[in-house]
């Protein structure tokens, strides 16, 4: 099966229409959902409709009906009856979590609490001061930075638990200052009734969380219904509906992004150990769907891989779900040089890329593009997934050429405060006059002269 994962040699094939197709079929644009999903679509409204007609379906009745559609989508798509009072996890059930969980997996979250506070801490902007003095005249100019109140976090539980999702999202505001945070998780053995995630939670100090998933989850924190006040942002990551509900949502509130399938890069030379790249493309890939793509120009390197996923994914719990979506979203590319394997990489703009080179900072050097850079043969993407501080939430769909990983900047709000005295008005009027004339505002001009009596 391995052997029908993609193989590119760039002296024969054209590297940049493989990857335009899988950008395609990463972004939201690519509608990537199972067979059976499209079923239920037709079984649930009654017509195929596409994933996005489905989100603005549900937006719109959330938006119009409140917490009933919340509910009522709640158990159409995840067979989970709920009411007002059961929506929400009780105190009761997050201390029993806690006690619960052994003391090893808490000890692991306090660790990996402390490692993302201590740098999402160093990231945080001080507040930027400028003055101008000139004999009397004196300006002040200053850039202050406050805390979004109120943060909503989309944690996925459809196929597994992800504790590690929580940290990532939530550690980040609450470094920031954000003062309410609410999580949506799907009612699912992996998400609302999972333990070691509620657990977490009260480790962490979070004590609003919901058991809504979906783009109904999304619409409940933008618009607010009974019982969930709206948010000022939601983050997190999701399925193709939650990522198409959060681009409906845009504008009524912040987000973080319109996040995809996970994915990653592994450039590598003849350095590179073939097990170490096929686990880094695996590891990705068994999300399912995600997508791992290596470029090497080390032609010998593109053989190891194939021997080395074949023997790995048929020794893994999920080599199957992996091996289908390396088939579908994976490639070997052999790259005529260092170069030009690093031009590709800026040209797919990783969510995740690891250099497994000799020298990798002079490789990162000639990189441009990627959510989050791993440097050297034993920086594997799992340390950035959980333990390392940055935030796992990055761009995807080839969108590192804009976008930017989750931090604890983005739950600030960022005001400039300007005050000038008299004499420093009257040392910039001039300029403000001549601008507002040419503009044809001469209100501006106005609000100018009426201050200096003229």
């Amino acid at each position: 099966m391995t052997a029908n994962i993609p193989t590119i040699d760039c002296t024969k094939e054209n590297a940049e229409r493989l990857f335009a197709e899988l950008r395609d079929k990463l972004s939201p644009r690519g509608n990537v959902v199972s067979e059976a999903g499209r079923q239920r679509t037709v079984d649930l409204f009654g017509e195929p409709l596409t994933p996005q007609q489905v989100v603005v379906r549900i937006c719109g009745d959330v938006q119009q009906e409140g917490l009933p559609a919340v509910l009522d989508y709640t158990e159409k798509l995840d067979g989970k009856r709920l009411t007002a009072e059961t929506v929400r996890v009780s105190p009761d059930e997050f201390a029993a979590a806690h006690a619960a969980a052994h003391g090893d997996y808490l000890a692991a979250i306090r660790r990996i609490r402390e490692n993302i506070v201590e740098f999402q801490q160093a990231v945080l902007p001080g507040d930027a001061y400028v003055v101008r003095e000139s004999g009397a005249a004196r300006v002040e100019l200053r850039q202050r930075y406050l805390p979004l109140k109120r943060v909503g976090i989309c944690v996925p539980g459809g196929a597994a638990a992800y504790p590690s999702t929580l940290l990532m999202t939530a550690v980040p505001a609450q470094v920031a200052g954000v003062g309410e945070i609410a999580v949506v998780v799907p009612p699912t053995k992996f998400g609302g009734y999972n333990t070691d995630l509620l657990a977490a939670c009260h480790e962490l100090g979070i004590a609003e969380v919901y058991r809504i998933g979906g783009a109904q989850a999304v619409a409940a924190l933008a618009y607010g219904v009974d019982g969930i006040p709206r948010v000022d942002k939601i983050v997190g990551p999701g399925n193709l509906f939650v990522a198409l509900a959060k681009r409906h949502v845009f504008g009524e509130v912040d987000i973080d992004s319109i996040a995809g399938p996970s994915e990653v890069i592994v450039l590598a030379d003849d350095s590179a150990r073939a097990d170490f790249v096929a686990s880094d493309l695996i590891s990705q890939a068994e999300h399912s769907p995600g997508s791992g793509v290596l470029i090497t120009w080390h032609e010998p390197l593109i053989d190891a891989v194939r021997q080395a996923l074949e023997s790995q994914l048929a020794q893994l719990e999920r080599g199957a779900l992996a091996e289908q979506c390396l088939e579908q979203y994976g490639a070997l590319i052999l790259a005529h040089d260092e170069a030009e394997a690093c031009r590709l990489t800026d040209l797919m703009a990783p969510e995740h890329l690891h250099i497994s080179t000799t020298d990798p900072e002079a490789t990162l050097a000639r990189i441009q593009n990627a959510g989050a850079i791993f440097l050297g043969h034993y920086t594997p993407v799992a340390l950035g997934d959980y333990v390392a501080g940055p935030s796992h939430v990055l761009p995807t769909g080839g969108t590192a050429r804009f976008a930017n990983g989750l931090c604890a900047t983005d739950f600030l709000k960022r005001s400039s405060v300007i005050a000038y005295n008299e004499a420093a008005l009257a040392a910039d009027a001039p300029d403000v006059c001549r601008m507002a004339t040419k503009e044809g505002l001469t209100a501006h001009r106005a609000s100018i002269e009426i201050r200096l009596g003229e």
